[in-house]
C-alpha cells in the first residue's frame, strides 16, 4: 500500500497560492449593488462623546449610509466570553481607535476618506495605559487568581539561597498577510451568509445571529482559507463580521468591510504583554525549592480572551520544570488600550519566558551553566524501560547525558519518583524532555561551543557572543474542555471521489492537507482522489476554534470517524457480493481487496450506490481523559505535551546594541508527523516568529499629549517583524524521534503552537553575550532591541 500518512506532501493549495489564484474573501466576485465599508475610529483613549456630528459623512461622495450603536437592533456586543466589548461605542470611548461608526460606500476609498469627515467631541476622562498604572489603581478586566501547590513561603524561607527578580516582556502584533475582512450577503427570509477570515466560524455566527437578534440557523459563515490568524482572528474577527452584517441587513445590499492595515494594527487586540516579580529558594546545585511569582498582564479594556489567557500562562509557568512549593498570583490588567487577545501561545510562552528567567537568574547568581540548571530541575524523564520511551535511547535520566554535569539533582529522599507533578495536579507522564536535551546538547556541540565562546569573548573587546539551550513542554488542547471536541462530514461520490467537511479553518498551517491525508489514507486513495470543502457552519455544525494547536487533533479523528463508517459499510458490501468475511477485506492504492477478488475504489462505489448504499456520513470527536476545575485550578486540562528544544548562538555589538543570531539547532517533538514538510515548516515559522516577539517587535503607546494612548507602531514603517534577512544563516531543523503515547491521529503531536517557544534561545543567548559584556548578570528584557541591548550593558539610560 502506498502509505499517504506520514509523506510530506505538498500543501494542498501550495499551486493557488504561489501563482495568485488562491482566493481569499477580498478575492471573490463581488455581487452587484455591493458597499463597502469603513469604521469611524475614536481619537481618545478614555472619553464620553459630547457631540456626534455625522452629517459631513453623510454628504461625502459614495456614501450610501452612516450607522451607529443605535442601528443595532440587537446586542451591541462581540466579546467571546463576558458582554462587555460593544461592536460601536455607545457614548463611552475606552482606547485610541475604538470604532464609533461604520460608513456604507460604493468604494472602498471613498467609505475610507469618508470615515474621517465626522466631528467628534469628547469630554475626557482619566486613561491607564500600562500595567503598572493599572496595579496601582487596582484596575482588573476579571478578578486576580492564584495557584498554589504546598508551603512555598516556608520553602522560600527554609531555602540555602534566595533571590528576588523581575522581568518584562512586550506584547506582539499578529501581522497576519491578509488583514480582518468579511463579506455579508443578506438572503432571502431574514437570512445571511458571511465571508469570514475567521478561525472560529460558529463564534461569528453566534455574535452575527445576537446582534441582529436571529437565531443561529439564520446565519451561515464561511471560510475557505485565511492569509494568517496566529490567534488574531479566533475572537477578534467578530467586530468585522458583525459590521459588515448590520450594513448589510439595514440596506438589504452586500457589504464588504475590508480593514486598511493601519486601521487593523490601530483597533485588533496583541498578545499580551506580561511583568513578573519572583522570590525563588534553591541550593547549592541550583534546583529549586519555592518560589513565589506575581505575574501581570495588560488586558486592554474588555476582557476578550484574557482569562483563558492568563490561565494558560499559570499552567505554563512551569515549562519542563518541578516545582514542588509554588504560589503564583495572576493579575488581569484593565487599561484604556486595545482588548488583547489570542496569540499563538495563549499565555503559554509568557507563563514560560518568567521560569526560565528565573532558571537563568539562579545559574548566573552560583556562576553554573544554565543548561546544568535547567536539566537539574526538569521533571522526571519517561522511564527508561517503558515501552513508550523514544526508540534507540535512554530516556535521559541520572548519567543520561553526555556529561555528568548536566544529570539531574537527587531528591531529597534519594530518588526522584515523585518529581511528575505539575502546580495544577497533573501528571507528567510522557516527558522525553531529558532525552531530547541530551540528544540536542550533542548534536549541536554545545559543551564545545561554550568554551570557544568564552575564549572569544575573552579577546574580543566590541563584540560579544553568546549560547543558550532552552526546552519547552507545552500542553495540547483547549483550557475550556467544551471546546475539546469537532465535527466532520465525509461524502463519497459515484464515480469514487472524496469531498470533507469539518469545523476547522485553514490559515495556511496545512491543516486541510493533513486531513486529506488522513482520509485518503482511510479508504486508500491516493490524495488527490480528496478534496477539502471550505469550513462553513451549514455543513458542520457548532465547531470549535481552530486554535489551541489542536485543528489535527480534533478534525483528523472526526474525519477518521466518518471516512471509517462509509469504510466498514463498503467493506461489509463487497464482503457479502464475494462470501468473504468483512475483516478479510483491505483498502489500498485506489484498490479493495479480499481472497482472490478485487475491483478498484470507483467501482465498488458505482456498485453501492446502485446497491442503494449510504456513501456518506459523519464524524464525532471528543478529547477524552481531560478535566478542569478552573476555580481549584487543578485538573488535566492537557490531553498530552509537546517537547522541544532550541540552541541558539547570537552576537551583540556594545557600540550600538546592535544583534545577529548565528546559528540554530532545533530538535522538536511532534510525535509520529502526519506530514513532516509541513510540520518543519511550522517548526521554522514558529520560530522566527517566536523570535520577533522577543528581539525586534515593540509595540509603543504615546504615553502623554494630545494623543495620549495611541498606538504609533501601527504600521510596517513603525513595526519591525523579522524579515529574510533575520534567518539564521545556520539553522538546522530536526524532528525527535518519538510517537504520542496517547491515543492522537495516527500518534502524532500538535505542532501549530509549541516551536514559538523554542526562540527563548535567541533571548538568553542574547542575554549570555550581554552578561559576558558587563561581567555580571545583564538585566535584558524583551523585547531585546538595540535600544534593550545597550541599556542592559549599561549603554543607553534607561
Amino acid at each position: 500500500m502506498s502509505q499517504v500518512v506520514g509523506q510530506s506532501l505538498a500543501h494542498e493549495s501550495a499551486t493557488l497560492h504561489v501563482s495568485g489564484a488562491a482566493q481569499y474573501i477580498d478575492d471573490l466576485p463581488e455581487l452587484a449593488g455591493t458597499l463597502h465599508a469603513a469604521f469611524g475610529l475614536s481619537t481618545i483613549a478614555h472619553g464620553r462623546i459630547t457631540k456626534l456630528d455625522l452629517a459631513p459623512v453623510l454628504r461625502a461622495p459614495g456614501v450610501a449610509a452612516v450607522l451607529t450603536a443605535k442601528d443595532i437592533p440587537g446586542l451591541n456586543d462581540c466579546g467571546p466570553i463576558i458582554h462587555d466589548d460593544p461592536i460601536l461605542a455607545d457614548g463611552l470611548v475606552l482606547f485610541y481607535g475604538q470604532p464609533i461608526f461604520v460608513v456604507l460606500a460604493e468604494t472602498h476609498e471613498a467609505a475610507r476618506r469618508a470615515a474621517r469627515k465626522a466631528v467628534i467631541e469628547y469630554e475626557a476622562l482619566p486613561a491607564l495605559l500600562d500595567i503598572a498604572e493599572a496595579v496601582a489603581a487596582e484596575s482588573w478586566v476579571l478578578p486576580p487568581v492564584t495557584m498554589t501547590r504546598n508551603d512555598a513561603q516556608a520553602a522560600l524561607a527554609a531555602a540555602p539561597h534566595r533571590l528576588q527578580g523581575t522581568a518584562r516582556h512586550g506584547g506582539q502584533e499578529h501581522f497576519y498577510l491578509e488583514g480582518q475582512i468579511a463579506y455579508a450577503r443578506p438572503g432571502e427570509q431574514d437570512t445571511m451568509h458571511v465571508f469570514s477570515s475567521t478561525q472560529h466560524p460558529t463564534e461569528m455566527q453566534h455574535a452575527v445571529a445576537h446582534m441582529l437578534h436571529w437565531t443561529s440557523h439564520q446565519v451561515s459563515v464561511e471560510c475557505r482559507r485565511m492569509g494568517g490568524g496566529f490567534g488574531g482572528k479566533e475572537s477578534q474577527s467578530a467586530q468585522i463580521a458583525c459590521a459588515a452584517a448590520l450594513g448589510a441587513w439595514k440596506t438589504g445590499r452586500p457589504v464588504k468591510l475590508r480593514l486598511d492595515r493601519d486601521d487593523d494594527m490601530t483597533l485588533t487586540g496583541k498578545r499580551h504583554d506580561f511583568a513578573f516579580d519572583w522570590d525563588v529558594g534553591f541550593d547549592d546545585s541550583g534546583r529549586i525549592l519555592g518560589l513565589a511569582v506575581t505575574m501581570a498582564s495588560r488586558c486592554g479594556f474588555s476582557a476578550d480572551l484574557s482569562g483563558p489567557v492568563n490561565d494558560r500562562a499559570l499552567c505554563h509557568i512551569d515549562n519542563c520544570y518541578y516545582l514542588d512549593a509554588v504560589t503564583v498570583k495572576s493579575l488581569r490588567c484593565r487599561t484604556n488600550t486595545v482588548s488583547n487577545t489570542a496569540f499563538r501561545g495563549f499565555g503559554g510562552p509568557q507563563g514560560m519566558f518568567a521560569i526560565e528567567y528565573i532558571i537563568d537568574d539562579i545559574a548566573r547568581e552560583l556562576g553554573l551553566d544554565p543548561l546544568d540548571v535547567r536539566f537539574r530541575n526538569l521533571y522526571d524523564p519517561m522511564p527508561m524501560n517503558s515501552p513508550l520511551a523514544p526508540a534507540g535511547r535512554g530516556a535521559g535520566g541520572e548519567g543520561g547525558m553526555h556529561d555528568d554535569t548536566l544529570s539531574p539533582a537527587p531528591s531529597p529522599a534519594g530518588g526522584r519518583g515523585e518529581r511528575n507533578t505539575t502546580p495544577y495536579g497533573a501528571k507528567v507522564e510522557d516527558n522525553v524532555a531529558p532525552a531530547l536535551i541530551d540528544e540536542l546538547a550533542r548534536t549541536s556541540d554545545y559543551a564545545a561551543r561554550r568554551a570557544a565562546i568564552a575564549a572569544f569573548n575573552a579577546s574580543s573587546p566590541v563584540i560579544k557572543r553568546g549560547l543558550a539551550l532552552t526546552p519547552l513542554k507545552f500542553g495540547i488542547s483547549f483550557n475550556a474542555t467544551l471546546y475539546n471536541q469537532a465535527g466532520s462530514v465525509v461524502h463519497v461520490y459515484a464515480d469514487g471521489t472524496v469531498l470533507v467537511s469539518h469545523g476547522g479553518t485553514e490559515m495556511g498551517q496545512g491543516l486541510y492537507t493533513k486531513i486529506r491525508q488522513v482520509v485518503a489514507h482511510e479508504l486508500g486513495l491516493p490524495a488527490s482522489a480528496v478534496r477539502l470543502a471550505a469550513t462553513d457552519t451549514s455543513r458542520v455544525p457548532n465547531t470549535s476554534a481552530t486554535a489551541a494547536s489542536s485543528g489535527a487533533d480534533l478534525n483528523g479523528k472526526a474525519a477518521q470517524a466518518a471516512a471509517l463508517k462509509i469504510k466498514t459499510r463498503l467493506a461489509a458490501f463487497f464482503a457479502t457480493q464475494h462470501g468473504l468475511s468483512a475483516d478479510a477485506v483491505s483498502f489500498a492504492d485506489g484498490e479493495v481487496r479480499g481472497g482472490s477478488h478485487s475491483m478498484s475504489f470507483a467501482d465498488l462505489a458505482i456498485a453501492a450506490y446502485r446497491a442503494r448504499l449510504q456513501l456518506w456520513d459523519s464524524g464525532f470527536y471528543s478529547t477524552p481523559k481531560i478535566h478542569w476545575n478552573k476555580d481549584a485550578m487543578q485538573g488535566r486540562p492537557f490531553f498530552y505535551y509537546a517537547y522541544g528544544a532550541a540552541c541558539a548562538e547570537v552576537a551583540i555589538d556594545t557600540l550600538t546594541g546592535e544583534s545577529k543570531v548565528l546559528r540554530v539547532d532545533i530538535l522538536h517533538d511532534v510525535g509520529k508527523s502526519l506530514n513532516p514538510a509541513l510540520d518543519i515548516g511550522q517548526i521554522e515559522g514558529g520560530f522566527i516568529q517566536g523570535m520577533g516577539w522577543l528581539t525586534t517587535e515593540e509595540l509603543w503607546f504615546r504615553p502623554s499629549g494630545a494623543q495620549r494612548g495611541r498606538n504609533m507602531t501601527h504600521a510596517p514603517s513603525t513595526y519591525k517583524i523579522p524579515a529574510a534577512s533575520d534567518v539564521p544563516p545556520v539553522f538546522n531543523v530536526k524532528l525527535f524521534d518519538n510517537a504520542n503515547v496517547e491515543d492522537t491521529i495516527h500518534k502524532s503531536k500538535a505542532v501549530g503552537e509549541p516551536p514559538l517557544m523554542l526562540a527563548f534561545a535567541v533571548f538568553f543567548a542574547l542575554r549570555d553575550a550581554c552578561s559576558a559584556a558587563i561581567g555580571k548578570p545583564a538585566p535584558l528584557q524583551a523585547p531585546a532591541t538595540a535600544e534593550a541591548v545597550l541599556r542592559a550593558i549599561g549603554g543607553l539610560d534607561a
